[in-house]
This record gives C-alpha cells, sequence and structure tokens, in this order.
C-alpha cells in the first residue's frame, strides 16, 4: 500500500461509499503477509452482537467516548470538529447537548482535530476535564485543561482554558490524540511519530521528541509551569536531554489506549505502516520498537533490528481481509456479556472488524473475531459500570455490545 493510500483511507479520513468500495479493492490487490505473532484464532460462531446503544442519537464523526465520574449518569462524546457532546445514560434519551465548543481552536480533518477527552479524577471538587486537541499556524498538539462551573453544569466556558504543553506537528497524520487519567491518577498522552510515511525523522525512536511516545504528567503539580513530573517517569532528572514527560516511546500512531478497570495494566492498539497492525501492554520506560521494527518484523533497518531491549506486541495481524487500521479497545470489565468478561475487544478502522483477545499476563493465550461488520471503528469507550461501548464515525452511532 502506498503512503498516499493509507493516508487518505486511514484512521478519521472520510470515505464516500464509491471510495470506500476503492479502498477494498486496493486492499484486496495487497500481498498476504503470514501473522507472526499471537495465538490462533477461534472462528467458532460469535455469541455476540452489537446494538445501538442510544437509536435516537446520531454524532458529527464521534472519536472518543467516556464519563465523568461514577456518580454522573451523563456520557460526553467528542466530535472531531471540536465540539464535546454531553447526554444522559438512557437508551430512550433523545438529546445530546453541545457541551463544550472549540471549533473555533481546532484545525480538524484527516487524522487532526479534538482527538481526546478525559476528567480530572477529583471532578465533582474541581470540575477539571483535559483535552487533546490540534491547531494550525504552526500546526501543534495542544493538551489544556477547562473548568466547569459546577460538576453538574450543563456547559462549558470555552475561556475557561490553559495550556498545559504543546509540541509541533511536522506533518498533519498520526497524531495520536488519546488521553486518560492512570490508576496512579496520572495523566497519559498518546502521541504519534510526527507523520508522514516511515517515520522520516525517527522520532518513535528520539528520546529527545514528544513524538512517537506515551508521555505521563501530574497535572496536580506546576514544576513545569503548568503541570509537574512524576518522580518514577522513567527519565525524571535524567542529564541525557531525554524528555521528563516520557513514560514509554517507540510507537508509530497509538491512536486509542486503555487501562484495564481491574488490574490498571495500560493496552494501546499501534497502527500500523505497511503490513502489520499491533497491539500492545505498554510498561513504564518500554522501548515498542517503531521504526526499528512494524510489528515482530525488521523494518529499519530490514535486518538484525533488535538489540534485546524491544518489547514485542502481545498481538498482531496483517493487512488484507482483517483491515489495515487498528483501534485499540478495552478489556471488559462489565457485566452485560459474560462470554466477553476478562478478555480484550479491539477492531480495525478500515474492515469493521473486532476481535476478543484472551490472555495471561502478558502473553495472548488465543483470539477470536466477534462482529464482522461494525462499521468505520474509530474508538471503543466505557461507561461507569464498564460497561464497552463502539463508536462508528461515518455513521455517528455509539452501539453496545449485547448477548445473542
Amino acid at each position: 500500500m502506498t503512503y498516499i493510500q493509507k493516508t487518505a483511507t486511514a484512521l478519521f479520513g472520510s470515505l464516500t461509499a464509491t471510495a470506500a468500495f476503492a479502498f477494498m479493492v486496493s486492499l484486496a490487490c495487497q500481498p498476504q503477509e503470514e501473522e507472526a505473532a499471537s495465538a490462533s484464532v477461534t472462528e467458532e460462531a460469535s455469541v455476540v452482537q452489537l446494538e445501538n446503544a442510544f437509536p435516537n442519537l446520531k454524532f458529527d464523526q464521534p472519536v472518543e467516548f467516556t464519563y465523568a465520574g461514577k456518580s454522573d449518569k451523563r456520557l460526553f462524546v467528542v466530535e472531531q470538529n471540536g465540539r464535546i457532546r454531553v447526554f444522559d445514560n438512557k437508551a430512550d434519551t433523545r438529546e445530546s447537548a453541545v457541551y463544550l465548543d472549540i471549533r473555533n481552536r481546532v484545525a480538524s480533518g484527516g487524522e487532526m482535530g479534538l482527538l481526546g477527552l478525559a476528567f480530572h479524577p477529583d471532578f465533582e471538587q474541581n470540575g477539571f476535564f483535559f483535552v487533546n486537541y490540534t491547531k494550525n499556524n504552526p500546526r501543534e498538539t495542544v493538551i489544556s485543561r477547562f473548568k466547569a462551573a459546577s460538576a453538574s453544569a450543563p456547559t462549558v466556558d470555552p475561556a475557561s482554558e490553559v495550556v498545559l504543553l504543546k509540541f509541533r506537528q511536522p506533518f498533519a497524520n498520526h497524531n495520536g490524540g488519546k488521553i486518560a487519567f492512570g490508576p496512579d491518577g496520572y495523566l497519559y498522552i498518546a502521541t504519534g511519530d510526527g507523520g508522514s510515511a516511515n517515520d522520516p525523522q525517527n522520532n518513535g525512536q528520539d528520546r529527545t521528541t514528544y513524538l512517537g511516545k506515551i508521555l505521563r504528567i501530574d497535572v496536580n503539580k506546576q514544576d513545569k509551569g503548568t503541570y509537574g513530573i512524576p518522580a518514577d517517569n522513567p527519565y525524571a532528572g535524567n542529564r541525557d536531554g531525554y524528555l521528563e514527560e516520557i513514560y514509554a516511546y517507540g510507537l508509530r500512531n497509538p491512536w486509542r489506549f486503555s487501562f484495564d478497570a481491574r488490574t490498571g495494566q495500560l493496552w494501546t492498539g499501534d497502527v500500523g505502516q505497511n503490513a502489520i497492525e499491533e497491539i500492545d501492554i505498554v510498561t513504564k520506560g518500554g522501548n515498542y520498537g517503531w521504526r526499528l521494527k512494524e510489528g515482530q518484523a525488521c523494518f529499519n533497518p530490514k535486518n538484525n533490528c533488535d538489540s534485546g531491549n524491544l518489547i514485542n506486541p502481545i498481538h498482531q495481524y496483517s493487512h488484507g481481509a482483517d483491515g489495515n487500521s487498528v483501534t485499540g479497545g478495552a478489556v471488559y470489565r462489565g457485566s452485560r456479556v459474560a462470554a466477553l468478561q476478562g478478555k480484550y475487544l479491539f477492531g480495525d478502522f478500515s474492515s469493521g472488524r473486532i476481535w476478543a483477545l484472551g490472555f495471561s499476563g502478558n502473553k495472548a493465550t488465543g483470539h477470536q473475531r466477534i462482529i464482522d461488520n461494525a462499521g468505520q471503528v474509530s474508538a471503543f469507550g466505557e461507561d461507569a459500570t464498564q460497561e464497552l461501548y463502539v463508536l462508528d464515525y461515518t455513521a455517528g452511532t455509539i452501539k453496545r455490545f449485547t448477548a445473542k
């Protein structure tokens, strides 16, 4: 697949029916590479299906779904163009109000836009929430904080913004986008490698840049001006010029990550280049290989790329019928579908397929394709009870898992 094909149809490119058909034809023409990692796939009939969770609602290119706190009965959906919508967590709800509108600050389109939302663990007391978006002139990623007048406020004033961190984006694609608070109370930030093809600046391996990383910051401190550095960050206080915010590196485009609600384990999907999509379990200080490797295969250089310190994905799949743009999901800890309990669910944006991955520790024990046509899977999201939802980017709908 060429870079132009990949960029035009990967994450968040709006596809007409004709373009989508042409895209799938192009995929069919690609050579099929043998899968090199993960345990066997089970092709037995799936015991689950998707249903429209909120049949009266539609959203404009939804890319994130979350909640504000255990006692808050509302849900929040991020629209890529720069709006956050809020609505009651009821199947018959008929209205989604605009919670925050910053379209005049956001550069949206392709892989750019308002891409992430995370509520402070103490949101009910302080009203703080955080967003990740891209802007132009200059092209940058912005991580900023907003403040709601109260935890139940129906809207938020855009003037309450405080910018915590921003960094330049050399190209318009591979922006990462996810932000989330970990069980340790720190804010984690996913960044792509800066875009173009093949990571031309080798940002994934460069620990002096924010690109191609998982970052971790302390939003309750100000030793960096508007945030602090956790004392146990891998490069906190280093004298080698490495960025203290870095938690892990060697990633290409970790579009969506999540924390296991029970164990705290950090999972991410990392979108591949030409051949392989991967799922990683992220650990502090870990190097996940890009651009030295794509999945388990050497990429640049073509041979002898691993000196022994690179962490392989827990699972990978080759481009082809399964798709070419992984969307990381979450370990299912809900109660609606017992068959999914304790499995990591993930999907592919281009194929619409969804899988359930079994695992023990950091090793895969098998996986099953459970959904064949979920639409353009832009994100998964959880509500306060850890029920898992799927966002269909083009249809603008929110789906949830249910037993057949």
